[in-house]
């Protein structure tokens, strides 16, 4: 049985955006994608919002409105928008870097191969390069 502290540890990690350890060079499986980014998102809102229904007649929040929709930016919207920044750098240097993120079968929303249905990393590629086939470049006429 897991202990309390592991429990509260895991509940810290699914509200901060932080599912496991993220390897910063792309060569574990992705933890944070675009999906987990939006479900924290809608995760904090949901939070925040029945929070503030039960502190509404507590506190008298129908005269300061606009302090709830601060709560609700610096507590959902701005952290979920600053993951999803770190996501993108990090797209972007697997995309440079991998044989993966040179191909159109590569889904970048979610660092996901669309043919194997798998995540690729440095280390693994899903069809050993055998499927690959380059991003095609679209030029001005």
């Amino acid at each position: 049985m897991p202990e309390p502290k592991e429990i509260f540890d895991k509940a810290v990690d699914l509200l901060m955006f932080r599912e496991g350890k993220d390897d910063a060079d792309g060569s574990l499986q992705p933890v944070v994608t675009t999906g987990s980014v939006v479900w924290g998102i809608l995760l904090r809102s949901a939070i925040i919002f029945i929070l503030t229904f039960f502190l509404i007649d507590v506190i008298n929040l129908r005269e300061y409105w606009w302090v709830v929709a601060f709560i609700l930016w610096l507590g959902a919207a701005y952290p979920g928008w600053r993951q999803y920044q770190k996501f993108q750098e990090r797209i972007k240097i697997f995309q440079e870097e991998t044989l993966c993120g040179q191909c159109r079968h590569f889904d970048v929303t979610s660092q996901l191969c669309k043919i194997f249905d798998e995540h690729p990393t440095k280390d693994y590629v899903p069809c050993e390069g055998l499927s690959w086939e380059p991003i095609e470049i679209q030029q001005d006429e």
